[in-house]
């Protein structure tokens, strides 16, 4: 492998795009396969009679397994190389979905579901880490916008191709499995392109987690508002009054937000030196959509305009609290950081549906709201202390 054009990871002139092409494409090839797969695994496994509480802790293993990877995926690419470790990974989560077909025993899902989400996690973590490095920092924020956008649509695509195969036969598998493969493709292409890990992080891996932590509590907010809104905003529209389509378009609403404000809002990044103000502001839009919930219950279009705006500025916390990240740290110290950005996102994904399922059984339907504005709150609360007393660490 050789270094960047320029020499230095992390301080580029201009967007290089062979190396955010292979970074981009790659991590959307899995984004394709990981939203074909979630939905067909837990159809199967319904179908085979597994009771939803078994269903539930094997899909768990999901933010299981992006916690084991996480601190070890800088070890790996510092040792073998950022391409060459997302090459490895691209074999293993293939081979790992192609499994799930074989597999007849229940159990053997656990190790399955393991091994596939750690190598996805290994490809998010280098792969975000390629596309900070190869990014010049004025357009840092478009960069990621984009490759957010370019994710939500593979995100999208992979339930649309599930609902035109179905589950039934190997099909479906192969589908994902070829998708995951496709990944390799632009990886081997640019592999010299990919920035060098000269030296090892300077810290502990959990020490980032603290060091800037208004990107990595945003993204834990992120984790937990979206897999618990994903997985229990159905639950909240019906018990409120909404039929099942309704509440299905009401979610369809959230995803368009997602992807139409991604760049606009990596745009906006762009133009600040410090990205946490624009962060505190997402998060209080946020924590006005959750309290408005309650009050929209029985008004459709009103319900969904607040979503479509409230999908987008969730999701924004992501791509510039990602942005964030950047800008303050380059070379090993970002691919660490990076790890422990996505290890914090794992963590909410686990606790968001746990903490909302359970506000939901304690205060009713509306328990979904005020939970998730919990969330929210908290966030606002800290970004708002570390702005007024922190300067500009975190």
């Amino acid at each position: 492998m050789s270094e960047p054009t320029n020499g230095k990871v992390g301080h580029v002139e201009e967007i290089h795009w062979p190396s955010l092409f292979a970074a981009i494409s790659s991590i959307s090839s899995v984004g394709i396969a990981i939203g074909l797969g979630l939905p067909l695994l837990s159809i199967i496994l319904e179908k085979r009679g597994i009771p939803s509480t078994l269903i539930g802790l094997n899909t768990a293993m999901a933010g299981i397994a992006a916690m084991i990877a996480a601190p070890i995926t800088t070890r790996l690419a510092h040792r073998f190389g950022v391409a060459p470790t997302m090459l490895w990974a691209v074999v293993l989560s293939a081979v790992s979905a192609l499994g799930f077909y074989y597999a007849e025993s229940f159990w053997l899902w656990f190790p399955l579901r393991l091994v596939f989400h750690g190598a996805t996690t290994t490809l998010f973590i280098l792969s975000e880490f390629w596309i900070n490095a190869a990014s010049p920092p004025t357009k840092r924020g478009f960069v990621l916008g984009i490759y957010a956008t370019v994710l939500s649509l593979g995100f999208a695509a992979g339930p649309l191709i599930f609902s035109l195969v179905g589950s039934e036969g190997l099909l479906p598998f192969a589908i994902g499995a070829c998708a995951i493969l496709v990944a390799a493709i632009p990886i081997f292409i640019a592999r010299n392109e990919s920035p060098v890990l000269g030296e090892k992080p300077e810290l502990h891996f959990m020490r980032y987690v603290f060091l800037v932590p208004t990107a990595t509590a945003a993204v834990f907010v992120f984790g937990a508002v979206e897999a618990g809104g994903l997985a229990l905003f159905p639950i909240y529209a019906t018990r409120s009054g909404f039929g099942e389509s309704q509440a299905a378009l009401l979610l369809t609403m959230m995803g368009v937000g997602n992807v139409v404000f991604q760049i606009p809002l990596g745009l906006l990044s762009d133009r600040l030196s410090d990205k946490r103000p624009l962060l505190t502001a997402m998060a209080c839009m946020g924590l006005v959509g959750a309290l408005l919930l309650p009050f929209l219950a029985t008004n459709w279009l009103l319900m969904a305009a607040v979503l479509l705006f409230w999908g987008g500025c969730v999701s924004g916390l992501y791509t510039v609290g990602l942005s964030h990240l950047g800008s303050r740290l380059t070379g090993p110290d970002l691919a660490a950081a990076n790890a422990a950005f996505v290890f914090c996102y794992a963590v909410g994904t686990v606790a968001g549906p746990q903490a909302i399922g359970s506000a939901i059984d304690i205060s009713g339907a509306n328990g979904f709201a005020w939970c998730i504005a919990g969330f929210f709150g908290l966030y606002v609360v800290l970004s708002a202390i570390r702005l007024l007393f922190m300067g500009k660490r975190g």
